[in-house]
Protein backbone atom coordinates (compact mmCIF):
# COMPACT_ATOMS: atom_id res chain seq x y z
CA UNK A 1 0.00 0.00 0.00
CA UNK A 2 3.13 2.42 0.60
CA UNK A 3 4.19 1.70 -2.40
CA UNK A 4 1.25 2.42 -4.12
CA UNK A 5 0.67 5.77 -2.42
CA UNK A 6 4.17 7.04 -2.21
CA UNK A 7 6.08 5.44 -4.30
CA UNK A 8 9.17 3.09 -4.76
CA UNK A 9 12.88 3.97 -4.25
CA UNK A 10 13.01 4.72 -7.92
CA UNK A 11 11.31 7.49 -7.99
CA UNK A 12 13.46 8.91 -4.76
CA UNK A 13 16.31 8.74 -7.49
CA UNK A 14 14.23 10.80 -10.08
CA UNK A 15 13.24 13.60 -7.12
CA UNK A 16 17.42 13.50 -6.85
CA UNK A 17 17.97 13.92 -10.56
CA UNK A 18 15.35 16.49 -10.72
CA UNK A 19 16.92 18.64 -7.77
CA UNK A 20 20.34 18.55 -9.26
CA UNK A 21 18.74 19.88 -13.05
CA UNK A 22 17.10 22.76 -11.21
CA UNK A 23 20.43 23.30 -9.65
CA UNK A 24 21.73 23.87 -12.82
CA UNK A 25 19.26 25.73 -14.08
CA UNK A 26 19.03 28.21 -11.24
CA UNK A 27 22.68 28.39 -11.64
CA UNK A 28 22.21 29.05 -15.72
CA UNK A 29 19.90 32.08 -14.80
CA UNK A 30 22.01 33.90 -12.21
CA UNK A 31 24.92 33.56 -14.87
CA UNK A 32 22.78 35.23 -17.55
CA UNK A 33 21.56 38.12 -14.68
CA UNK A 34 25.21 39.06 -14.02
CA UNK A 35 25.62 39.47 -17.39
CA UNK A 36 22.37 41.42 -18.31
CA UNK A 37 23.79 43.94 -14.87
CA UNK A 38 26.63 44.31 -16.68
CA UNK A 39 25.26 45.08 -20.16
CA UNK A 40 22.96 47.84 -18.81
CA UNK A 41 25.74 49.07 -16.77
CA UNK A 42 27.60 49.71 -19.87
CA UNK A 43 24.42 51.17 -21.75
CA UNK A 44 24.53 53.90 -18.86
CA UNK A 45 28.11 54.77 -19.60
CA UNK A 46 27.36 54.91 -23.24
CA UNK A 47 24.29 57.47 -22.66
CA UNK A 48 26.59 59.87 -20.53
CA UNK A 49 29.58 59.46 -23.31
CA UNK A 50 26.45 60.43 -25.97
CA UNK A 51 25.27 63.10 -23.70
CA UNK A 52 29.15 64.58 -23.28
CA UNK A 53 29.21 64.81 -27.20
CA UNK A 54 25.48 66.65 -27.38
CA UNK A 55 24.45 63.55 -29.17
CA UNK A 56 20.75 63.26 -27.39
CA UNK A 57 19.08 60.71 -29.67
CA UNK A 58 21.91 58.13 -29.27
CA UNK A 59 22.21 58.86 -25.63
CA UNK A 60 18.68 57.87 -25.53
CA UNK A 61 18.91 54.71 -27.72
CA UNK A 62 20.96 53.48 -24.48
CA UNK A 63 18.96 54.43 -21.73
CA UNK A 64 16.13 52.27 -24.27
CA UNK A 65 18.23 49.26 -24.21
CA UNK A 66 18.93 49.69 -20.66
CA UNK A 67 15.66 49.39 -19.88
CA UNK A 68 14.99 46.16 -22.04
CA UNK A 69 18.23 44.82 -20.15
CA UNK A 70 16.25 45.55 -16.60
CA UNK A 71 13.10 43.53 -17.61
CA UNK A 72 14.98 40.68 -18.79
CA UNK A 73 16.95 40.82 -15.18
CA UNK A 74 13.63 41.29 -13.55
CA UNK A 75 12.26 38.64 -15.84
CA UNK A 76 15.10 36.06 -14.78
CA UNK A 77 14.58 36.81 -11.21
CA UNK A 78 11.38 35.39 -11.29
CA UNK A 79 11.85 32.82 -12.86
CA UNK A 80 14.92 32.05 -9.99
CA UNK A 81 12.41 32.20 -8.11
CA UNK A 82 10.11 30.39 -9.09
CA UNK A 83 12.72 27.29 -9.22
CA UNK A 84 13.79 27.91 -5.66
CA UNK A 85 9.76 27.11 -4.86
CA UNK A 86 10.08 24.05 -6.80
CA UNK A 87 13.10 22.80 -5.14
CA UNK A 88 11.57 23.60 -1.93
CA UNK A 89 8.66 21.55 -2.73
CA UNK A 90 11.29 18.53 -4.46
CA UNK A 91 12.96 18.90 -0.60
CA UNK A 92 9.77 18.38 1.27
CA UNK A 93 8.84 15.81 -0.78
CA UNK A 94 12.02 13.86 -0.35
CA UNK A 95 11.96 14.16 3.18
CA UNK A 96 8.09 13.07 3.23
CA UNK A 97 9.19 9.73 1.33
CA UNK A 98 12.19 8.92 3.56
CA UNK A 99 9.75 9.46 6.88
CA UNK A 100 7.71 7.26 5.28
CA UNK A 101 9.68 4.82 4.51
CA UNK A 102 11.42 4.84 7.88
CA UNK A 103 7.96 4.61 9.36
CA UNK A 104 6.99 1.21 6.60
CA UNK A 105 9.37 -1.26 8.78
CA UNK A 106 7.05 -0.84 12.21
CA UNK A 107 4.03 -0.72 10.18
CA UNK A 108 5.01 -4.28 8.23
CA UNK A 109 2.85 -5.95 10.43
CA UNK A 110 0.28 -4.07 10.17
CA UNK A 111 0.11 -4.26 6.39
CA UNK A 112 0.25 -7.75 6.70
CA UNK A 113 -3.17 -7.82 8.43
CA UNK A 114 -4.81 -5.17 5.83
CA UNK A 115 -6.25 -6.33 2.29
CA UNK A 116 -7.84 -3.01 1.27
CA UNK A 117 -6.12 0.67 0.53
CA UNK A 118 -7.00 2.49 3.50
CA UNK A 119 -9.78 5.51 1.65
CA UNK A 120 -8.94 8.04 3.97
CA UNK A 121 -5.11 7.93 2.80
CA UNK A 122 -6.23 7.83 -0.32
CA UNK A 123 -8.36 10.96 -0.03
CA UNK A 124 -5.16 12.17 0.97
CA UNK A 125 -2.75 11.92 -1.44
CA UNK A 126 -5.67 12.55 -3.56
CA UNK A 127 -5.85 16.08 -1.82
CA UNK A 128 -1.95 16.66 -2.54
CA UNK A 129 -2.19 15.70 -6.09
CA UNK A 130 -5.33 18.09 -6.72
CA UNK A 131 -3.29 20.61 -4.77
CA UNK A 132 0.44 20.43 -6.72
CA UNK A 133 -1.41 20.19 -9.73
CA UNK A 134 -3.46 23.58 -9.26
CA UNK A 135 0.10 25.37 -8.20
CA UNK A 136 1.39 24.29 -11.58
CA UNK A 137 -1.47 25.77 -13.46
CA UNK A 138 -0.60 28.58 -12.02
CA UNK A 139 3.10 28.70 -12.10
CA UNK A 140 2.46 27.88 -15.83
CA UNK A 141 0.10 30.61 -16.23
CA UNK A 142 2.35 33.34 -14.79
CA UNK A 143 5.32 31.99 -17.16
CA UNK A 144 2.92 32.70 -19.98
CA UNK A 145 2.31 36.28 -19.12
CA UNK A 146 4.03 38.34 -22.19
CA UNK A 147 6.10 41.46 -20.97
CA UNK A 148 6.03 44.80 -22.28
CA UNK A 149 8.30 46.01 -25.18
CA UNK A 150 10.51 49.06 -26.04
CA UNK A 151 7.78 50.58 -27.69
CA UNK A 152 5.77 51.04 -24.48
CA UNK A 153 8.47 52.93 -23.10
CA UNK A 154 7.34 56.46 -21.59
CA UNK A 155 9.46 59.07 -23.95
CA UNK A 156 8.44 61.51 -21.08
CA UNK A 157 10.54 59.29 -18.45
CA UNK A 158 13.59 59.16 -20.81
CA UNK A 159 14.07 62.52 -21.33
CA UNK A 160 13.65 63.02 -17.40
CA UNK A 161 16.13 60.35 -17.05
CA UNK A 162 18.70 61.61 -19.75
CA UNK A 163 18.53 65.66 -18.04
CA UNK A 164 19.27 63.85 -14.77
CA UNK A 165 22.72 62.31 -16.45
CA UNK A 166 23.57 65.59 -18.02
CA UNK A 167 22.77 67.12 -14.68
CA UNK A 168 24.72 64.91 -13.14
CA UNK A 169 27.62 65.59 -15.60
CA UNK A 170 27.96 69.74 -15.49
CA UNK A 171 27.92 69.18 -11.61
CA UNK A 172 31.04 66.83 -12.13
CA UNK A 173 32.63 69.38 -14.17
CA UNK A 174 31.97 72.49 -11.93
CA UNK A 175 33.36 70.38 -8.84
CA UNK A 176 36.46 69.40 -11.05
CA UNK A 177 39.59 72.50 -10.21
CA UNK A 178 40.68 75.25 -12.08
CA UNK A 179 44.19 74.71 -14.62
CA UNK A 180 43.86 77.98 -15.74
CA UNK A 181 46.62 80.67 -14.21
CA UNK A 182 44.06 83.15 -12.51
CA UNK A 183 43.69 86.66 -14.58
CA UNK A 184 45.45 89.93 -13.86
CA UNK A 185 43.16 92.28 -11.48
CA UNK A 186 41.89 95.38 -14.17
CA UNK A 187 42.74 98.66 -12.61
CA UNK A 188 39.56 100.45 -12.19
CA UNK A 189 39.82 104.16 -12.07
CA UNK A 190 38.71 106.20 -8.67
CA UNK A 191 35.36 106.21 -8.52
CA UNK A 192 34.13 104.25 -11.37
CA UNK A 193 32.81 100.29 -10.59
CA UNK A 194 32.58 98.00 -13.63
CA UNK A 195 29.80 97.41 -15.23
CA UNK A 196 28.13 93.76 -13.75
CA UNK A 197 28.55 91.18 -16.77
CA UNK A 198 24.63 90.41 -18.11
CA UNK A 199 24.14 86.48 -17.37
CA UNK A 200 23.30 84.90 -20.51
CA UNK A 201 20.52 82.73 -21.10
CA UNK A 202 20.83 79.04 -21.38
CA UNK A 203 19.22 77.38 -23.84
CA UNK A 204 16.98 73.58 -23.50
CA UNK A 205 19.62 71.96 -24.87
CA UNK A 206 22.16 73.22 -22.14
CA UNK A 207 19.90 72.44 -19.30
CA UNK A 208 19.60 69.03 -20.44
CA UNK A 209 23.28 68.27 -20.67
CA UNK A 210 23.30 69.98 -16.93
CA UNK A 211 20.96 67.93 -15.37
CA UNK A 212 23.01 64.55 -17.16
CA UNK A 213 25.71 66.08 -15.92
CA UNK A 214 24.70 66.44 -12.19
CA UNK A 215 23.33 62.53 -12.01
CA UNK A 216 26.86 61.31 -13.25
CA UNK A 217 28.40 63.07 -10.66
CA UNK A 218 26.23 61.31 -8.18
Amino acid sequence: MFNRLFGKPKQETNALTTLDKLNETLEMLEKKEKVLVKKAAAEVEKAKEFAKGRNKRAAIQCLKRKRLYEQQIEQLGNFQLRIHDQMIMLEGAKATTETVDALRSGASAMKAMQKATNIDDVDKTMDEINEQTENMKQIQEALSTPIGAAADFDEDELEAELEELEGAELEEQLLQPATTAPAAPVQVPAGRQPARPVPQKRTAEEDELAALQAEMAL
